[in-house]
């Protein structure tokens, strides 16, 4: 360590080093430079998702119809982690009120139940946008405002639930802070303010 750092060499049998990351900004430039390939991975898309929730019924031993495995890949985030986790609760929901059958309309009750709408947002996700529209007139909005309001930490907004809002275009960072976005008051059936009194929101509507 320091000065008096040492390299040291030692005999290693041929090997595949495979990294990953969500956050490579953090890496340092000399780090990122020894992987020889870097790739981005994208979201999955619903086809894919939909065979994946598929095959996972069948290792579920449950009937999954076609059009529910597409409702959990349409609700599931482009994440197939959260398929499962959707494809175990229609899974448990189903053996509690369906024999075991997952059909739309039984997938649609459970969905309903988690409180997992047509666009994957959770309760979470639609109350920051509710706390958005009603408290500040859709924004522009301080996160710290916004969290104090909904008696929640800054972080949690931060880092688990504004990424899907934004990536899902039902959110945007302005200079002066957070906004509600047109598809984030059609999805919730609310309609937009015309002004406000920071300023005339009727661009952001257009």
């Amino acid at each position: 360590d320091g000065v008096n750092a040492r390299t040291l060499n030692m005999p290693l049998k041929r090997f595949t080093l495979i990294g990953a990351t969500t956050r490579a900004g953090m890496l340092s430039a000399p780090l990122r430079d020894r992987f020889q390939i870097r790739e981005h991975l994208g979201f999955y898309d619903v086809t894919d998702l939909t065979e994946i929730a598929r095959r996972n019924a069948k290792k579920l031993k449950v009937r999954l119809d076609d059009d529910a495995a597409k409702m959990i890949a349409g609700r599931c985030r482009g994440t197939p982690r959260v398929a499962n986790n959707l494809l175990r609760w229609l899974r448990d929901y189903a053996d509690s009120r369906a024999n075991g059958h997952i059909s739309t309309e039984v997938a649609n009750a459970a969905l309903k139940m988690a409180g997992v709408d047509e666009l994957g947002l959770g309760s979470h996700e639609r109350q920051y946008l509710e706390t958005l529209m009603r408290v500040f007139s859709g924004g522009p909005a301080g996160i710290e405002a916004v969290a104090h309001t909904m008696n929640v930490a800054v972080d949690t907004l931060t880092d688990d639930v504004e990424p899907f809002l934004l990536r899902s275009e039902l959110l945007v960072r302005t200079p002066r802070g957070r906004m509600a976005t047109a598809k984030a008051y059609h999805h919730l059936k609310k309609t937009p303010p015309k002004s406000t009194t920071d300023g005339d929101q009727s661009q952001l509507f257009d």
